[in-house]
């Protein structure tokens, strides 16, 4: 997904109003330094699980500590850069049989709302628009961590996981019963823009 988990990833993108509240904070997520991740893993014919990742995507996120519920994520993923450790699979993933990439190139997530459910946990909801069709997914995120990093910025990092039924895309390759579905992971680090505005 260029994420967003562009899946969506955001996916994320990939992957925040009191009225005396400082206006939310906006994120760069960090995929120049290699401090996001967009990840899978699927069932192959239920002997073993083939893992994977999509290298090529961006997008940022809106968070307000004082109302996380006011939070958005945007995220696009390049399809063409999934990545499971082997190149003739690959090829075949980026293949019809799978994500089309030159007819479908990105993937996109776009949050609807984003629900406190206990301390530093959420539920991430949004639309994931992937091979021309958009559905509707959750995604359980924790935050992991916040503070200043050692190059004078502000950082935040989240991590969230969902499962996808591969036919609401449009996807019906057959890989056996247990390969229907496929297990999402996010780590997101985002860089605060402006001192936070």
């Amino acid at each position: 997904m260029k994420c967003l988990l562009t899946p969506a990833l955001l996916a994320g993108t990939v992957l925040f109003a009191h009225p005396a509240a400082a206006a939310p904070e906006t994120y760069v997520i960090d995929t120049r330094g290699a401090h996001a991740f967009v990840q899978f893993r699927i069932s192959h014919l239920g002997f073993s699980w083939l893992y994977g990742r999509f290298n090529d995507f961006e997008g940022q996120f809106t968070f307000d500590p004082a109302a996380p519920e006011t939070s958005l994520v945007a995220v696009e993923i390049r399809t063409a850069s999934i990545d499971s450790n082997h190149a003739r699979r690959d090829e075949h993933l980026r293949g019809e049989d799978f994500l089309q990439v030159e007819d479908h190139p990105i993937a996109t997530f776009r949050s609807t709302a984003f629900v406190p459910i206990d301390e530093d946990r959420y539920r991430l909801e949004g639309e994931l628009s992937m091979l021309g069709q958009t559905r509707a997914v959750a995604i359980d995120v924790e935050q992991i961590g916040a503070g200043d990093d050692p190059w004078g910025g502000f950082r935040r990092g989240f991590e969230g996981s969902t499962t996808l039924t591969l036919a609401n895309w449009g996807i019906d390759y057959d890989l056996g019963p247990e390969a229907r579905t496929v297990e999402m992971v996010l780590s997101i680090e985002g860089i605060r823009q402006d001192g936070g505005a």
